[in-house]
C-alpha cells in the first residue's frame, strides 16, 4: 500500500482502477470521500471532485443503513478519458430504490427524511443505475470529464 495508506492504482490500457474494502460502519462514508478525493487529484482534471464525493457518500451510506454487516461493502472507482465510474458493491442482491427516470408529475418531497440520496444521484450523475453481482449488486453512476 503506497505511503498514503490508500490501496494502490491498477492500470489497464487508459482505464486507472482503485478498488478497496470499506468497514460496515459509519467510518466507511469519510474513508469513501478519502478515496475519492485522492483518485481524482492523482490523476488531474477530471470529473468534478465535490460532486464525486457527495454521491459517492451517499451510496456508502446507504450500503451501511440498507444493508446486512455480514457482507462487506465494496468502493470501486474507474477513472476513464471521458469522465469516471464508481460503484459501491453491497452484500443485498435487492435494487437500491428508482435509480431511474423520476415519474412523471411525481415531485419528490425534499423535506423527507430519506430518498434524497438517490434523486442527487439521479439529477448530477452523467448516469446511474445497479447490476447483481455474485455477492449482492453494485450500484454506480458516472461523471463526465469536465
Amino acid at each position: 500500500m503506497p505511503p498514503n495508506g490508500l490501496p494502490a492504482l491498477l492500470e489497464a490500457s487508459d482505464t486507472a482502477f482503485w478498488r478497496i474494502t470499506l468497514p460496515h460502519s459509519a467510518a466507511a462514508v469519510p474513508m469513501a470521500r478519502a478515496l475519492i478525493r485522492t483518485a481524482l487529484a492523482d490523476i488531474g482534471p477530471t470529473a468534478d471532485s465535490d460532486t464525486a464525493e457527495l454521491l459517492t457518500a451517499e451510496l456508502v451510506a446507504n450500503a451501511v443503513e440498507h444493508t446486512s454487516p455480514d457482507v462487506p461493502i465494496e468502493l470501486v472507482v474507474a477513472l476513464l478519458p471521458t469522465g469516471c465510474q464508481i460503484e459501491v458493491h453491497d452484500g443485498d442482491p435487492g435494487p437500491p430504490g428508482d435509480l431511474s427516470t423520476p415519474v412523471p408529475g411525481h415531485t419528490p418531497d425534499p423535506w423527507q427524511e430519506h430518498g434524497r440520496g438517490l434523486l442527487l444521484i439521479r439529477t448530477l450523475s452523467a448516469d446511474c443505475g445497479h447490476r447483481t453481482t455474485e455477492q449482492g449488486k453494485a450500484v454506480w453512476f458516472t461523471l463526465s470529464a469536465r
